[in-house]
């Protein structure tokens, strides 16, 4: 069994609820969504790993 390390597992995440759900006309499309994703997984997605808290909450 391989364990995945956290690199591995933000690319995974990044692929299947980012990257194929999107259709990008251009570079700049692409960055405008990638930030509202970050933003999204960091201050508003809750993780179970975390207490059921987002990772901006669980830092503070």
């Amino acid at each position: 069994m391989k364990l995945e390390g956290c690199p591995e597992a933000t690319f995974k995440v990044m692929k299947t609820e980012f990257v194929n759900q999107m259709n990008f006309h251009s570079l700049r499309h692409l960055k405008l969504e990638l930030c509202d994703d970050v933003n999204w997984y960091n201050k508003h997605r809750i993780h179970g790993t975390l207490d059921y808290m987002t990772s901006f909450n669980y830092r503070k």
